[in-house]
């Protein structure tokens, strides 16, 4: 396998109509491909507007059972153009269980795996605890053709916990799918420190896991409930072992950013960077423990 591929993230608006949504997905891997693009990943629930804004049992209608019609439609994209696609979903697993997961596909259109999410955040115009139940897979990474990779969701990439423990499993690069932003009367005062401690943390997984960390985020207004809604700041970005950021998008257009890596720099940042060596886990017990006292 070749150490040098290309990563595709893929930065849409999303509107009301569901198949309008997805076309754009298509188009946007259609896209990173033809650019060069072996691993493409979409944006957190691409299929749809933010529905979690509000507390609302219709939204329900928009989950999907996994395997289903979206990743039946994506396996065979992935197989047609030989790359890996990642792709966030609204899953339903059971009547009542619901999760916000994202699927693995590799470049013959297998389904390795999926990845439900952990963190479940509830916050103003955030009220996703109402719609998903909390992940049970764990954290995981996945062989594909083209590198070893990891998918964590969202509100995940605040934990280094869980960038740590899917580094461990061997992850050269983790994917983050996101949906984040401003309430548009936050923007002025908080707008900028928000968007820093975003990138900022995400970057500080790279270095301190050496490895990529690359995060497709939503772009545009959403106000499906009415009121100022959220303003998705868009700026995804693909990072590498040293947190350099090599690529980032506009935060108010949709863009598909192609970006060359070379994979062998993760082992060559390991072994500089010995942090891995030196972790003291005969010391992290209490980890596992809400508070010390």
């Amino acid at each position: 396998m070749d150490s040098k591929i290309k990563v595709g993230l893929v930065q849409n608006r999303c509107t009301d109509r569901v198949e309008e949504n997805f076309a754009s997905a298509v188009r946007g891997i259609r896209e990173a491909a033809a650019r060069g693009a072996n691993i493409v990943c979409l944006q957190e629930l691409f299929r749809s507007l933010y529905f979690c804004q509000s507390e609302d049992h219709a939204q329900f209608d928009l989950a999907e059972p996994i395997p289903g019609p979206s990743t039946q439609a994506l396996s065979e994209l992935a197989r047609e153009l030989g790359i890996v696609i990642v792709a966030s979903l609204f899953e339903r697993r059971a009547p009542g269980v619901y999760h916000n997961t994202a699927v693995i596909l590799d470049a013959d259109g297998a389904l390795l795996g999926r990845y439900r999410k952990m963190h479940i955040p509830d916050d103003p115009l955030f009220y996703e605890k109402f719609y998903f139940t909390p992940g049970d897979l764990g954290f995981q990474a996945w062989n594909t053709r083209f590198g070893c990779i990891g998918v964590c969701v969202c509100w995940d990439q605040w934990y280094p916990e869980a960038a740590r423990l899917t580094a461990l499993r061997g992850a050269q690069i983790i994917f983050y799918p996101t949906a984040i932003g401003w309430h548009p009367g936050e923007k002025a005062q908080s707008g900028a420190r928000q968007h820093s401690s975003w990138e900022t943390v995400q970057r500080g997984h790279a270095i301190a896991n050496g490895c990529y960390v690359a995060a497709p985020n939503r772009v545009g207004l959403e106000t499906p409930v009415g009121g100022d809604g959220i303003e998705f700041w868009g700026q995804s970005f693909l990072c590498d072992p040293a947190g350099e950021i090599l690529d980032k998008a506009p935060a108010d257009a949709d863009a598909v950013l192609v970006t060359p890596i070379d994979l062998a720099s993760v082992d060559t940042q390991r072994t500089h960077w010995p942090f891995l060596r030196d972790r003291r886990i005969d010391a992290y017990g209490e980890i596992t423990r809400r508070l010390i006292d």
